[in-house]
């Protein structure tokens, strides 16, 4: 097997050739790094770099198998663990030059769990300055591009994790999504992304009270996102809002003939670029040939939910950036500084009135999916803008008209508000530019095993997608 194909190796196949020695941990660790010593210059996914230590962790790992001793559920793969989340005795950036020298005292819970379950930690993925921004670069590390065309982004905030797995730089990645910073680079990447109900995975304070903030898994494959799900999900007693019991998702589903599945193209707010309507529609193609009926659903939602949206985010996310401002201001980025200036201006009766908002949302939304098994609509409303665009300065344009330039191009705000909806990415093809396209999959609240159900119907009739050579970046 090539590097390239070793690269691009599913992490569950990985996981099997380790215990069936038809595959050592040593010889995949080594594959990955010289794939991202090659690509380094032209993705930039990486920040911080642990190779030597991954190797010995890998020598370990090959160990394990070669005794046949019990290994943990991720044992020998290589995990990029997105910069913003702590590792003990490990530099932790945020993608600000302000924690340039910041070293972590603990270790997130997170990361422990994905640790304890044998990944190895063989890189930190670039993140935008302190997570707040749908494009991936900061002054401290520069631009991170989309591996599908360059001079796109590849999404944020979790921008260099998806355009790590997309480059075959890591076998699996974890993210965060607060406002889509998971869903959003996995369309943008062409990779799958997990936005799981809140409280379902643990997060670190103070924002791990936040209901609009999720951790979850980003992966190549559905399978091997479940499988990160799984080490990730559970009740921790550091984290009061996580929830009792732990859910475990099965590998296996049933099919997903005679489902019923809405669709909204535009959630009645957005506009939609033409190519991810094609492709949208496309994908729904592929759940009727499945013996699923799909409908048109109007929401009834109204054009100021996304107002709201951000008038939540800047009233909790911008307050805390709004901190930074007196001391740091002139190290910041120009999104990361507008962001805390509109916290400082954020009003305590528009972030109440956001929840009314929310609420309104779910009247139409709950007992609408009551009728439905899942929702479809697309990811991003356009594939995705230049690489270093800063939605500070820029505008954007869809069909002629322009949308807010820093959330008004992805469709994933709605779903954060609606947080205990779980919402998976998946890909639905690629536009003229090469650059991927995405579906979300909403399910009922709490109800994760529904939406992995479909994709898992869904990829199986599309066939893996990194599998092919053809269906690779050309890096």
């Amino acid at each position: 097997m090539s590097d390239l194909d070793l690269c691009y190796l599913p992490a569950h196949e990985a996981l099997r050739r380790f215990k069936a020695k038809e595959l050592s941990p040593v010889e995949l660790m080594e594959a990955t790094i010289r794939r991202a010593e090659a690509v380094k210059g032209s993705v930039n996914a990486l920040t911080y770099t642990h190779f030597d230590e991954a190797m010995e962790r890998a020598r370990k790992a090959e160990a394990k198998y070669a005794k046949g001793v019990r290994t943990g559920a991720l044992e020998g793969l290589p995990i990029g663990i997105k910069d913003e989340s702590e590792i003990k005795g490990k530099p932790t950036s945020s993608g600000s030059l302000i924690l340039k020298d910041f070293v972590a005292t603990e270790t997130s819970t997170m990361n422990a769990r994905v640790m304890r379950a044998g990944g190895i930690v063989h890189a930190r993925t670039a993140t935008p300055e302190f997570s707040c921004a749908g494009v991936t670069w900061s002054r401290l590390w520069g631009v991170t591009r989309n591996p599908w065309n360059a001079a796109f982004t590849p999404g944020g905030s979790s921008g260099g994790a998806a355009a790590s797995l997309a480059s075959g730089t890591s076998s699996i990645a974890t993210g965060s999504d607060i406002g889509g910073s998971i869903r959003i680079p996995a369309a943008a990447c062409g990779v799958v992304g997990y936005k799981p109900p809140y409280g379902r995975n643990p997060d670190d304070p103070p924002f791990n009270l936040d209901f609009f903030c999720h951790t979850g898994p980003l992966a190549r494959t559905v399978t091997d996102a479940i499988l990160l799900q799984n080490v990730m999900s559970g009740p921790s007693p550091r984290d009061i809002a996580t929830l009792r019991p732990k859910l475990r998702l099965p590998l296996d589903y049933k099919p997903i003939k005679g489902w019923k599945i809405a669709f909204s193209m535009d959630l009645g707010c957005f506009e939609v670029d033409p190519e991810v309507q094609k492709n949208t529609l496309a994908a729904l193609d592929v759940f009727r040939s499945l013996g699923a009926t799909v409908v048109e659903v109007d929401l009834g939602w109204k054009p100021d939910v996304l107002v709201s949206g951000m008038n939540y985010l800047e009233h909790l996310f911008g307050a805390y950036l709004s901190g930074l401002l007196e001391e740091h201001g002139d190290e910041m980025t120009t999104y990361a500084r507008q962001f805390a200036e509109f916290g400082r201006k954020s009003k305590a009766v528009d972030f109440v009135a956001s929840l009314g908002t929310i609420n309104e949302m779910y009247a139409t939304f709950g007992p609408m999916l009551e009728k439905y098994d899942v929702l479809i609509c697309p990811t991003n409303a356009l594939p995705a803008v230049a690489a270093d665009f800063d939605h500070s300065t820029g505008t954007v344009e869809i069909n002629g008209k322009q949308v807010n330039p820093s959330l008004g191009w992805v469709m994933t705000t709605p779903f954060n508000m609606l947080s205990r909806c779980p919402v998976l990415s998946v890909p639905s093809g690629r536009a003229h530019n090469g650059i991927p396209t995405g579906i979300q999959i909403v399910g009922r609240s709490y109800c994760d095993a529904d939406v992995f159900r479909a994709a898992l119907a869904y990829e199986t009739a599309q066939g893996a997608w990194y599998n092919d050579a053809r269906n690779r970046p050309s890096l």
